[in-house]
């Protein structure tokens, strides 16, 4: 670190000196213009940059040597969430049609790439979507939206044994991911461009815990889909009505478990969200007596509601996560 004493010119004026390897390094001559950012912390960001347009990115991929349509898969979510605006694959022959069909469910796996682009032998991807158009909080509240109703299906598959509706539970966790992916790619985005920061009126500690919890709803939303996968199991018959108000209890306290968690989100309340972490231990008790009431049954039914059990536990443990991530983001503000 550099030491420079501020001076004080036309007694009014406060004027520190530039690092003259900094300013050449950038290139940066007399009469320049130089942007100054606030940041959160009170530290002063000086940069080249006053466009404040989002820094665009581009990646290659030869995928001459790729035969793993998965691996590619990987490679261009990663890609995405780095914050690439343009992705090009390319192949020294003709594109096979794994590889067409790898970019196809990319771009329909995310929000924002399109194809603009396309020979025999490549393949150009852009990033059509502005990052100031999805803020934060629709993004958490969408994913919140579509999970518990997620739930709320996936006991009604339990007792209907609905096959298409629990094709649709399914169907939906791909939204969720969807989601969670965008805003992993926008926290990466913010972190590395301060102007998007304070465009879109973020700390760097709330963007890294938004992030968190998006990923904890993410995967709230994946044990939804183990619970009807687990309900696909069951063999035919109706359960008895003591198990089905048993899973119904159990359910309902980790859904309000999740609905508080993400209430004390929005509020910033952080009084609300520690009592809704003590809540957790009702839900254990509740998935235990599940368990208890299974081993009356059949064993592939006794495996299959105990591993419902532990889906619906998960979920309310993960809520119980969203709360504390509230209170660890809101101790400085609030205490």
């Amino acid at each position: 670190m550099e030491i420079r004493k501020v001076q004080i010119t036309g007694g009014s004026s406060y004027v520190i000196t530039l690092p003259k390897d900094w300013a050449e390094s950038l290139k940066i001559k007399k009469n320049d213009p130089l942007g100054l950012v606030v940041q959160p912390d009170g530290t002063l960001l000086v940069t080249k940059d006053i466009t404040e347009v989002q820094v665009q990115r581009a990646k290659k991929f030869d995928v001459t040597a790729i035969h793993e349509p998965a691996f590619l898969f990987r490679l261009l979510i990663a890609s995405y969430i780095a914050g690439y605006t343009t992705i090009e694959i390319t192949s020294k022959n003709r594109l096979p049609a794994s590889v067409r069909m790898v970019v196809r469910d990319f771009t329909q796996m995310t929000i924002g790439p399109e194809v603009v682009e396309e020979t025999d032998n490549s393949v150009v991807l852009k990033d059509l979507l502005n990052p100031l158009e999805m803020p934060f909080n629709n993004t958490i509240k969408r994913m919140y939206v579509i999970v518990k109703n997620m739930y709320l299906d996936a006991m009604n598959v339990l007792e209907t044994r609905n096959p298409n509706l629990a094709d649709d539970v399914a169907a939906r966790d791909n939204d969720v991911d969807r989601l969670n992916w965008l805003v992993a790619r926008q926290t990466n985005i913010i972190l590395k461009n301060a102007n998007l920061s304070r465009k879109m009126a973020v700390s760097t500690s709330m963007v890294i815990n938004t992030y968190v919890i998006s990923r904890i709803i993410e995967r709230i939303g994946d044990h939804a889909v183990r619970w009807v996968d687990n309900a696909r199991k069951l063999p035919e018959g109706e359960l008895p009505e003591d198990l089905i108000e048993a899973v119904r209890k159990a359910s309902g306290i980790s859904l309000s478990l999740f609905d508080k968690s993400i209430v004390s989100y929005f509020q910033s309340d952080i009084r609300e969200a520690n009592k809704n972490i003590e809540q957790v231990g009702a839900l254990e008790r509740a998935c235990e007596e599940i368990n208890a009431l299974a081993m009356s049954q059949e064993p592939l039914t006794a495996i299959s509601l105990r591993n419902i059990a532990e889906s619906i536990r998960r979920a309310g443990e993960y809520s119980g996560d969203i709360s504390e991530n509230v209170i660890n983001y809101l101790v400085e503000s609030k205490i």
